[in-house]
């Protein structure tokens, strides 16, 4: 639905139905916005997929959010799809979910890794312009015991370190404004009681071995490409304090 109100221009529709059969539930939204092109169609619903860099920049967004749409909605046992004659001829996405009455086998959801489940009580703050990105390592990170705050901006991390520290930071770079070396050298050249010290990891959506070595000598202990795996994440947190 959010999708569906950023893409149609004021002068356009947007319609959402809810309808059942006898063994699902099915959640439609269309909208007669941008649309989506043929070849892209089949990509619609892949992490940090978008169709092109110019929407990137007048929307923002990374590409998640559909990503985790159907993350969420295959949990369910159910599925998700998306439909659309081509640019500027709108879009239709069909959500439908099986009825609890005829769920005979509920669809299997691997066990969380309780290995992982040992940053109870550490506080981690979480920078990154981008909100779904922020959200999703966040979420990450509180399913592991952590203690999160996010930031929109290395400026407000900034703020909050005067008066809090933090047990950990985890910045991404690519940011306006002030990005994540800007915000991990201003941190470095604080006296050590101010938390000139504070451990942190770099997430970016660049992989190249340049990027690595950049992001260590700017002041961070590590470097975390996107998309994040979870797994990984919660890994690399609790080297990065154990090592601290």
């Amino acid at each position: 639905m959010s999708n569906a109100v950023k893409f149609t221009p004021s002068y356009g529709q947007v319609s959402i139905t809810l309808t059942t059969d006898e063994s699902h539930a099915q959640i439609q939204v269309t909208d007669t916005g941008k649309g989506i092109s043929a070849d892209f169609l089949p990509y619609v619903f892949e992490h940090f997929r978008q169709e092109d860099g110019a929407t990137t920049r007048k929307f923002g967004g990374l590409g998640l959010g559909l990503a985790i749409v159907r993350q969420i909605v295959e949990l369910h046992g159910g599925t998700v799809a998306a439909d659309s004659f081509g640019e500027e001829k709108g879009a239709t996405f069909t959500v439908k979910i099986p009825l609890a009455s005829q769920l005979c086998v509920l669809p299997t959801v691997e066990a969380p890794d309780n290995s992982t489940k040992n940053l109870n009580g550490i506080r981690i703050f979480v920078v990154d312009d981008e909100q779904d990105s922020l959200e999703l390592v966040a979420f990450v990170l509180e399913q592991a015991g952590a203690i999160i705050t996010t930031f929109a901006s290395g400026i407000e991390a900034l703020q909050a370190i005067s008066k809090m520290l933090p047990d950990l930071i985890v910045s991404d770079i690519g940011m306006p404004s002030m990005d994540g070396y800007m915000l991990i050298r201003q941190i470095r050249n604080m006296p050590l009681q101010n938390g000139g010290q504070i451990p942190a990891i770099a997430l970016t959506a660049y992989a190249g071995e340049i990027d690595h070595k950049q992001a260590l000598e700017a002041g961070f202990q590590h470097h975390i490409c996107k998309p994040i795996e979870p797994h990984d994440l919660t890994q690399t947190v609790l080297s990065v304090l154990k090592n601290a």
